[in-house]
């Protein structure tokens, strides 16, 4: 019993299996089909523009299935890592106004996030933790003890892709509360601003007019996020600071 059985994850009770990576092959295999069939054209403001009559009729006729509908489709693209987060965003505000679109939205990225979070640390999370060298470990003792301030961060700032930071924390060895409620609460700001975007979409696709959502990100919207990221970072700041006058 010296040895460790081949294949087996050190500080673990079972070996790693290749059969743990069939959630993982199903979100892969997901991603790929949504362009193999050519699923990403419905997601455009091309199709809305054409669309928008029935999608705001089925929305005033079938409101809960409207909202239902909507909030699966978000969590299951936000799970499988399909680039129409900012479209569905915007989408959220046109159909169903600021207050229910910034619920459905966070509600729906949320959950489809956490899912994400969780196949990735069962299926290879964990494994990488436990082959982690001294320098990956110091990282994420690092990050571990901030967890909180520095998901907030990764939240808050736009250059961030989502699913990097959807991904990462389950690689760092971060508790599955502190990162929903990271995420909760983390994507608010930028979710409002695109569904306060999709409010006023209407008069724009009306007109005819090109619409892009990074048209958003106004200067003012930039400093406010820029804040937000500032009293983030103040926990880590007292940390260190108090963490040095102790040493």
């Amino acid at each position: 019993m010296g040895e460790e059985q081949s294949g087996q994850v050190a500080g673990t009770d079972q070996p790693f299996s290749l059969k743990r990576l069939w959630p993982l092959a199903v979100l892969v295999a997901g991603f790929a089909l949504f362009f193999l069939l050519g699923l990403d054209h419905y997601f455009s403001f091309e199709v809305l523009r054409e669309h928008r009559d029935w999608l705001l009729t089925q929305v005033e006729n079938h409101a809960a299935t409207a909202a239902l509908a909507y909030v699966a489709i978000y969590a299951v693209s936000t799970a499988f890592s399909l680039p129409v987060g900012l479209v569905l965003t915007v989408v959220g505000g046109f159909l169903f106004g600021q207050l229910l679109g910034v619920v459905y939205v966070v509600f729906a990225a949320t959950t489809g996030a956490t899912a994400l979070f969780l196949v990735a640390k069962t299926t290879i999370g964990d494994a990488l933790e436990a082959r982690m060298g001294p320098w990956m470990k110091k990282m994420e003792k690092g990050f571990q003890d901030n967890a909180l301030s520095y998901l907030l961060i990764m939240r808050l700032v736009p250059v961030f892709p989502f699913f990097a930071v959807n991904l990462a924390p389950a690689f760092l060895g971060v508790r599955l509360k502190t990162y929903f409620f990271a995420t909760l609460f983390g994507i608010i700001p930028g979710s409002a601003v695109y569904v306060q975007v999709g409010v006023g979409l209407s008069s724009i696709l009306e007109s005819g007019e090109e619409f892009t959502p990074a048209s958003a990100l106004t200067p003012d919207v930039m400093i406010a996020l820029a804040g937000l990221v500032i009293l983030s970072m103040v926990p880590i700041v007292y940390k260190k600071i108090k963490k040095n006058r102790n040493t």
